[in-house]
């Protein structure tokens, strides 16, 4: 199973802040709302607080994807 990582469109997200707020550890809010997500996989014991911000965000702008394999 490849890990995953977090995603935003930039196009449809409209700066709530909901993700941010249901998942601080891995994303912060610039000064105008938008979301700022930390790169890289996350980790698995995460991963539930990750999908519950992605099903959560009002614009389905934030997206879980499989991380790119490590060559």
């Amino acid at each position: 199973m490849r890990a995953k990582r977090l995603v935003v469109n930039p196009i449809a997200c409209d700066g709530n802040g909901l993700c941010a707020e249901l998942f601080p550890e891995w994303i912060a809010r610039d000064q105008w709302g938008y979301p700022i997500l930390r790169d890289g996989p996350i980790p698995d014991d995460l991963l539930v607080h990750a999908k519950r911000a992605a099903n959560a965000c009002p614009a389905l702008a934030l997206l879980i994807v499989a991380s790119k394999p490590v060559k």
